[in-house]
């Protein structure tokens, strides 16, 4: 089997429509013949995925991308969020009101990650190890510290139609069976003016609780998805408050913290947002800013130590995946995906996004 398709859970950074976040992928899970359902206009289809709530449930997420990122081999372990596109399975709990718990499986290795009101535990069963994060309450009121952190498809799917809703034509194109559940197939294709690499995104909308069971974006030029996200099973039921207590193996390593914003973290977060910029908008927004010094020169970021400062060589990547490109805005290198790319230049600008590169170039020159 080609080791693209292999079903597996991915955390990916969205730069495909300029939604970031983490998001779970997964293969089809659609069996049988396509069920009868009512009839449904596309608008009244959108609204009820937009107002779902569909209480407690738990599903299995297995994984899928044909994204057409390169084998990064070991130096893929220094760079953020490649480790993860290893992990096999993830199954994910809601109780439906703000609780959670995702279980990540990579072989032999499990992370298990519970939220519980205002507590975070992540334990790594490879090291017997486990971080408890303390979240202050006015700190939780003013940051939705649950939605983005547990992506599932439903979460995926309300981020990405909020950003081209307005630039899609939607319609929706018959049915199918999803984790043994009907559900309406909900299709957002781009308007003709809309400059991107996507063909259209797809949105497998449970019957009955209108909650999305499947998310598949479509590249030009291609039959397959380059990306899915789905549970292969789901059960809509109550779930055990056991669930969402945890407790340590005997013998693990458990580290405790609170988690704050101080004014050096603040202060970068701030500078980051003068620095980022959306250009345009819907399927063909670019997101341009300027990476931070450190970052380009590969130094290990102030008071980081051990594995949080191993950085993989910038200069490595960008000669060994990306390729040499300039024009009026500058110099630099491009790297690219079936669904997008990005470009970095030499003084520290990018931008990045569904779109050719021809865009992402004009995107430069607007900075």
């Amino acid at each position: 089997m080609d080791p693209k398709k292999k079903a597996i859970t991915a955390a990916v950074v969205g730069t495909a429509l300029g939604v970031g976040g983490l998001v779970v992928v997964a293969m089809p899970a659609s069996a049988g013949d396509a069920p009868k359902l009512p009839q449904i206009s596309a608008e009244d289809l959108v609204q009820s995925v937009m107002t779902a709530n569909p209480g407690p449930f738990d599903g299995t997420v297995s994984v899928s991308n044909d994204l057409g990122l390169p084998a990064m081999g070991a130096v893929g372990g220094a760079v953020p969020g490649m480790s993860a596109l290893n992990i096999d399975s993830a199954h994910v709990f809601s109780d439906g009101a703000g609780k959670a718990k995702i279980s990540l499986t990579n072989g032999a290795s499990q992370e298990t990650i519970v939220r519980d009101g205002t507590t975070v535990w992540d334990y790594h069963s490879s090291n017997n190890s486990a971080t408890k994060t303390t979240i202050p309450a006015d700190l939780a009121t003013k940051h939705d510290m649950g939605a983005g952190e547990m992506a599932d498809p439903a979460t995926a799917t309300k981020e990405l139609l909020a950003k081209v809703r307005e630039n899609s034509t939607v319609s929706v194109d018959g049915t199918a069976n999803v984790a043994d559940r009907p559900a309406y197939e909900l299709v957002f294709t781009p308007k003709p003016t809309e400059r991107t690499l996507l063909r259209e995104i797809r949105v497998a909308v449970d019957s009955q609780t209108r909650m999305p069971l499947r998310l598949s974006v479509l590249s030009n030029g291609t039959t397959a998805p380059a990306l899915q996200v789905a549970f292969t099973d789901v059960k809509f039921a109550p779930q055990s408050a056991d669930l969402f207590a945890f407790t340590p193996p005997q013998g693990a390593k458990v580290t405790e913290k609170t988690a704050k914003v101080d004014d050096q973290t603040k202060a970068m977060a701030d500078e980051a947002k003068q620095d980022t910029e959306l250009v345009g908008d819907g399927w063909d927004t670019v997101i341009t800013g300027k990476v931070p010094a450190d970052a380009l020169s590969g130094k290990k970021p102030a008071g980081a130590s051990g594995a949080e400062g191993r950085n993989a060589d910038p200069q490595q990547l960008r000669s060994r995946f990306a390729k040499r490109v300039n024009g009026a805005w500058g110099s630099g290198y491009l790297f690219t995906t079936k669904v997008g790319g990005a470009v970095l230049t030499d003084d520290g600008r990018f931008a990045a996004g569904a779109v050719p590169e021809q865009v992402l170039y004009e995107a430069l020159g607007q900075k």
